[in-house]
């Protein structure tokens, strides 16, 4: 007979003396998901983050359709597109102060080229050539991590180790919505409340992780709801909503820094295009509902807000799609010049100081090479 069989052996509620540690009402979200333009709240926005919103959206735009134009010329292993969920990448970036640190996935390399990367390192490992092609430090961006959420518990420690050293910095992670299945997450934002760490945690929902929807992978109302069993605030937000995105975002990053603990935000938007290059997106979802979010763009979002209170003309349009085009043009012709591979790389970078087994093998492959070649030295 096990305990919860036996007669008054199991206590189904806690006993008198219990008392909840903290009121969950101020962590939840709101119910409908926070939006700024169309709404009475876009005319106290700054014309300046509109203009700069604006821009970027466009070059992250044509950043994706070249990038996935490489992929079809076999410049690129795979790529992971992030058209129609351009707002979240590009706020994600221009939230942060230099100081800070960005955590990116795997689909997020257009939050890393707004951050600074240059766009050709930053799909330098999509292309195969490294397991990352920028130096992290130079721009505070965190490796693009392919396994599903590793990278919020890194970004937890080194918001929490940076706070110990009285460094103000905050990390902001991005994670799909696949990604709050794995227990990495579970893990990132229990340390990270418990801690206190300045976090912020950026859930990109795009209704899909590859083929499995998300009501089979949760029964929660939001995502954002999981961040009150952790105790921190959970904000819901119209993903596709450049300002409201920033917006969010930038009262989660001050809240961070000025040492209020993790903040989870849910960014509501959509892939239009597939998972990657060898998905089939074709096979779990309708053409009808690729539409009807294509109806919800959010460069058209951003655009009609801009034209209707008259801060963007067609010369403005023009001059922010020659500079895509340029950004474009220069990393097309990049791509496209073989990159020079040295065989030695493979030892580099391993360990700051290289293992007795990395030298022999070094030796080894140098002395492979060296026959192959008629004795010509590396």
């Amino acid at each position: 007979m096990t305990v919860m069989e036996q007669r008054g052996g199991y206590r189904p509620t806690p006993p008198p003396a219990w008392q909840p540690r903290a009121d969950p009402a101020p962590l939840l979200p709101d119910a409908e998901p926070y939006r700024v333009l169309g709404t009475e709240a876009a005319a106290q926005a700054d014309p300046e983050l509109l203009h700069r919103l604006y821009a970027d959206l466009v070059r992250g735009r044509r950043y994706n359709t070249q990038a996935t134009a490489l992929t079809k010329q076999g410049r690129l292993a795979v790529y992971p597109s992030s058209t129609g969920q351009e707002a979240c990448e590009v706020a994600a970036a221009l939230v942060l102060e230099e100081r800070d640190w960005l955590f990116p996935s795997y689909r997020d390399t257009l939050a890393v080229v707004t951050r600074g990367v240059d766009p050709v390192e930053a799909l330098t490992l999509l292309r195969g050539d490294w397991h990352t092609g920028y130096d992290p430090f130079e721009h505070r961006v965190a490796p693009l991590c392919t396994p599903l959420a590793t990278q919020l518990p890194h970004a937890v420690g080194l918001a929490h180790a940076a706070r110990l050293k009285g460094d103000d910095v905050v990390a902001l992670a991005m994670v799909g919505d696949g990604g709050t299945s794995e227990g990495d997450f579970h893990e990132a934002l229990n340390f990270a409340a418990v801690w206190r760490a300045p976090v912020v945690f950026l859930v990109q929902n795009n209704g899909f992780a590859i083929s499995v929807p998300l009501a089979k992978q949760t029964a929660a109302p939001s995502l954002a709801h999981k961040a009150v069993g952790y105790g921190m605030p959970g904000r819901l937000v119209d993903g596709n909503d450049a300002v409201a995105v920033h917006e969010v975002l930038a009262d989660a990053v001050r809240h961070a820094r000025a040492g209020g603990g993790p903040t989870l935000v849910e960014a509501i938007t959509y892939r239009v295009e597939a998972h990657t290059n060898a998905d089939d997106a074709t096979r779990y979802r309708g053409d009808d509902e690729v539409e009807t979010w294509r109806g919800h763009d959010p460069i058209d979002l951003l655009e009609r807000e801009l034209t209707e209170r008259a801060l963007l003309d067609e010369e403005m349009k023009q001059a922010a799609r020659d500079a895509a085009e340029t950004m474009a043009a220069d990393l097309r012709a990049r791509m496209n010049q073989d990159a020079p591979l040295d065989p030695m790389d493979l030892f580099a970078h391993v360990y700051a100081e290289p293992t007795p087994q990395l030298r022999e093998q070094r030796a080894l492959l140098r002395a492979e090479i060296e026959a192959e070649q008629g004795g010509t030295q590396l």
